[in-house]
This record gives C-alpha cells, sequence and structure tokens, in this order.
C-alpha cells in the first residue's frame, strides 16, 4: 500500500456544515440571505412531506420555491435531464437537494450545469467540470452516502447498464445540514441498506491503495459508530441517538471519498444497480464479504483493525483477527434483513461473464483496490455471491 507522506492529498470541504436536531430549518435562510428567491428543490416522493417546512420558510420571506420530485429510484441520465430542463425553466437561483443519494446527486449537477457551459457527456469522469452556476445547498434524509460533502455524483447510462460518476471540487456543496430529525421516518430497509453503504464507504477507504491518516481516523469512527447503532435505527426507527449516531458515522464516510475514495465492492456493485436495479446499498453488502475475503492477504494489519472497530474479538494473529470481522459483518447484515445472495435478485450464472466485462470498466475503483483483480477475478467473486 502507498505509504501516505509518498503522495499528495487534497480535501475539498463543503463551506459550511451544521449538524444536529433541527439543522434543516436553517438552510432556506441561509441561501436567501445570500440573494436567492427563486430555490429549485430536488427531492423524491417519498420524502416529498419533508420538503413542506422549506416550502413554507422561502414562501414567507417572499421567496419562490419551485419542488421537483420526479425521482423514482436511482437516477438516470434522463432523470437528470428532466430535472435540468425543470430548473431553467422556473428560474432558478440556487438549489437544495433533500433526499437519499439519489435526490442530492441530481442536486448538485443541476446546479453544476445550470447555466449550459457544459454538457452532463463532457464531464463525467474526474475534473472535467470547470465550475458550479448556482448556490448549492444539501440536507440527507437517510444516512448512507454521504453525498452531502462530497465531490462526487452519480447516474445510471441507461444505454449502457452502468452507473457513471462525475468527481470534481466543484460538486462539493455549500453547505450541508445534518438533521437527525430528518431520518426518523426512514423504513427499516432502507436504514439498513444506507447503513450498509456507509459502512462499505468507511472500510474501503480504510483498507485502500491511496488510504491516508486524514481518511483513517474518520473510518474507523465511522464503522465503529454503525456497527453499534445500526440495529438499533433499523428496529427503532424513531431512536434519535441511534439515528445521530449513523448520520455522523454517514458524514464519515463522505469525508473518506473525497480524499481517498472507494474501491473494489462499489465498482462491482455498479453493474447489480445498473442493470438489475438493485439498491446501492444492498448491491454493496452482498458484495462487500466476498471482496474482503479475496482482498484480505494483502492488507491483514488493516482488515483486522477494520474487524477490531467492528466490536471482533481479538484472535491469534491479524488474518484471524479480520477473518471474524468478516463474518461480523455478515451477522449485522443478517440482523438487519439484508438479503446476502444475487440470485434472490433474479441474477443467474449466465448473467455473471457480462457482470464482470462491465465492472472491469470501472478503473478509477478498481485501481484503488488493495489486491490487482483480473477480470476472472471479478467473476469468481460475483460466482461467490450467488
Amino acid at each position: 500500500m502507498t505509504q501516505p507522506h509518498e503522495r499528495l492529498v487534497t480535501l475539498f470541504n463543503v463551506g459550511s456544515l451544521t449538524f444536529g436536531r433541527g439543522a434543516a430549518e436553517r438552510c432556506p435562510a441561509d441561501l436567501m440571505d445570500r440573494g436567492a428567491s427563486s430555490i429549485f428543490i430536488v427531492t423524491s416522493p417519498p420524502t416529498r412531506r419533508l420538503c413542506e417546512p422549506l416550502i413554507a420558510s422561502i414562501e414567507e420571506r417572499g421567496g419562490k420555491p419551485v419542488l421537483w420530485d420526479d425521482l423514482h429510484g436511482e437516477p438516470t441520465f434522463g432523470d437528470f435531464e428532466y430535472a435540468l430542463g425543470t430548473a431553467r425553466s422556473a428560474g432558478a437561483q440556487a438549489v437544495i437537494g433533500l433526499g437519499g443519494g439519489s435526490s442530492l446527486d441530481v442536486a448538485k449537477l443541476v446546479a453544476a450545469l445550470f447555466d449550459g457551459a457544459q454538457t452532463i457527456g463532457e464531464v463525467i469522469g474526474s475534473d472535467r467540470l470547470r465550475a458550479r452556476a448556482l448556490p448549492l445547498a444539501c440536507i440527507p434524509t437517510t444516512a448512507g452516502t454521504g453525498s452531502e460533502v462530497t465531490p462526487i455524483a452519480i447516474l445510471g447510462d441507461e444505454e449502457e447498464d452502468l452507473k457513471k460518476g462525475v468527481v470534481s471540487r466543484y460538486l462539493t456543496p455549500d453547505a450541508a445540514y445534518l438533521d437527525p430529525l430528518m431520518t426518523v421516518t426512514m423504513p427499516p430497509a432502507v436504514t439498513a441498506a444506507t447503513g450498509f453503504d456507509a459502512l462499505t464507504h468507511c472500510i474501503e477507504a480504510y483498507a485502500n491503495k491511496f488510504a491516508h491518516p486524514i481518511a483513517d481516523t474518520f473510518a474507523l469512527a465511522g464503522i465503529s459508530l454503525i456497527a453499534n447503532n445500526i440495529e438499533r435505527a433499523c428496529r427503532h426507527g424513531d431512536d434519535l441517538e441511534a439515528r445521530e449516531a449513523m448520520l455522523l458515522a454517514s458524514l464519515y464516510g463522505g469525508l473518506c471519498l473525497g480524499p481517498v475514495n472507494t474501491a473494489a465492492v462499489h465498482a462491482l456493485a455498479y453493474p447489480l444497480g445498473g442493470e438489475f436495479h438493485i439498491a446501492h446499498g444492498v448491491a454493496n453488502a452482498l458484495l462487500l464479504p466476498h471482496v474482503l475475503r479475496f482482498n484480505l492477504e494483502t492488507e491483514p494489519a488493516r482488515y483486522a483493525a477494520i474487524a477490531r472497530a467492528l466490536g471482533a474479538r481479538e484472535a491469534d494473529d491479524d488474518p484471524a483477527t479480520a477473518r471474524r470481522g468478516i463474518e461480523k459483518i455478515v451477522e449485522l447484515a443478517e440482523r438487519c434483513n439484508i438479503e446476502q445472495h444475487m440470485s434472490a435478485f433474479g441474477i443467474g450464472e449466465d448473467a455473471v461473464p457480462r457482470m464482470a466485462k462491465a465492472a472491469m470498466t470501472v478503473t478509477r475503483l478498481l485501481e484503488r483496490n488493495p489486491r490487482p483483480l483480473t477480470e476472472a477475478d471479478v467473476i469468481g467473486i460475483y460466482q461467490a455471491a450467488l
């Protein structure tokens, strides 16, 4: 693994971050104090109700809120273009993303590309976006993606059945409002899936070719918070202490994504979402134990540290401790009722070769994996997950 002192690391921090109960209430006034009166809000049907206080606040201050909630599932290029057209028709002067990672990612790209200086096709990849056109605030309602603090947005390419990412400093929001009260209505299945997304962010950032002490601290803290709170949050949605802990863990995972990012689990998860429309967090949970078993021999000390953060018992050596950590992940998924086999989603042996070919194209993540993967390796991991 690359030693931390051998490379530069850059963090693109959100302009302001407000964390705590009631934080979301501050968002409209903060944007309008910056001179925005027409505010475009990106959300989805399940979280539309949570936008009502924001809409009322904007109207009370003489502003014009425009709500777009025509997002059903993880976003595609088509969804983004529809949202962008609506924002332009409304004459938006600022954008709020409220919801899970899907809503936040669309909001980030609408704010970035509003002026038409670049198209979405021109900015796919890393560091291709030249600027962001509009002020942007993000309010997460799930504790998973950490998108409210990342320089990353993901869309599904309908033609290729694959998720594609935009990575740019200009996607990092001006403001983020993390309010545990916004997460209490999450159903158990969504709580579990998004929690495992955050867990995967933290694990893959810690065991990564580009791991760095700046991210290591966040990653281990996030792993511990999730291990100790995800089951409580799934079983008792109104447990604000557990919800706050999960939101903090998600934030920590998000803070790891800019300087380090994820690795093979996410790369292999993309075809599951793109072709089979499996929720991203569930796809991560399906693949996480199998990828970790593949990687374990390359970084046993790092995986043992992850196991300790998960609460696994110490074994005779690092590899044995690390294996106990993987067992802990499987147990945690089972207790949160996350399906452990791809076959349960209709994925058969015949899909494995084309999924592997698609996964191998996600080089920006695969190159970060502690152990290099061949296409045959990816096929083996998929087969183990069937």
